[in-house]
């Protein structure tokens, strides 16, 4: 009997042992689970993307300057857009357009030249339809119609653009008037509590120069448009110089 008891003893030991060290096994196991899926859960919370981070960045900065300033880059893009737009829309290829009003200068006169021109988009085409329109009144006549038609298209060529500059000098100006306005209210927060707390000014401070941070990059984007611009109006204005003096050839010839 004893021996039978002893038996059953450590027959149970051994199945208690198991059972403890099975449920220890699964007890770290499910712990392992729930930890690696509680990390998978963090990673994206800590990891924001791009647009996320921007919001956060944008919201923490204040709506009020933080507004301003984007609807300045708003503004200024829209006006970007739409001179490129218009600027593309007037790049005139100068020599097929010389060549063709030559030949119909050779082949029909003035009138089929005139035609040429009201077919042909663009300044440097009706630069020509003007020059052309005066050539019964003399050459000196058509020559000041190029030069003051010239003008005007220039004008319509640099319309707006300095809406763009205004908007590049305001966004960073913005930007640094709300870190001003920033510190000036950190600095009444500390001299509100009494004690000059790390996390107080830093908090601060860092709010405050959010709205330079953005200003900069808002005066940036749209540097670079403005420049393309100013580059394009530049092309455009050279090339209607090239034209009215070849015109002017043209018309001399012309009249030989």
């Amino acid at each position: 009997m004893k021996r039978l008891f002893s038996i059953l003893a450590i027959t149970g030991m051994m199945a208690f042992g198991t059972a403890n060290a099975t449920t220890i096994a699964n007890t770290s196991t499910a712990v392992t689970t729930v930890a690696s899926i509680t990390q998978d859960d963090a990673a994206p919370a800590e990891e924001l993307g791009f647009h996320q981070e921007l919001k956060k960045r944008f919201i923490e900065g204040g709506p009020g300057f933080m507004g301003i300033v984007l609807l300045c880059l708003i503004l200024g893009l829209a006006i970007a857009i739409e001179r490129i737009i218009f600027l593309n829309l007037s790049t005139t290829n100068t020599k097929k357009l010389t060549q063709d009003v030559e030949d119909a200068l050779a082949s029909g006169g003035v009138e089929a030249a005139k035609e040429v021109c009201r077919n042909t988009k663009g300044p440097i085409a009706s630069i020509y339809y003007q020059g052309l329109d005066r050539t019964d009144e003399g050459l000196e006549a058509a020559e000041k119609a190029v030069v003051a038609y010239g003008g005007v298209q220039m004008g319509q060529l640099e319309k707006n653009v300095s809406w763009v500059s205004l908007f590049i000098a305001l966004a960073p100006m913005l930007g640094f008037m709300g870190t001003v306005i920033g510190m000036i209210q950190a600095f009444d927060k500390i001299e509100a509590a009494g004690d000059m707390q790390p996390s107080l000014v830093a908090g601060g401070i860092k709010v405050a120069l959010l709205t330079t941070v953005f200003g900069l990059v808002v005066a940036i984007i749209l540097q670079i448009f403005y420049n393309y611009i100013i580059a394009k109006i530049d092309s455009i204005v050279n090339d209607m110089e090239d034209a009215s003096i070849t015109l002017m050839d043209l018309l001399i010839r012309n009249k030989k």
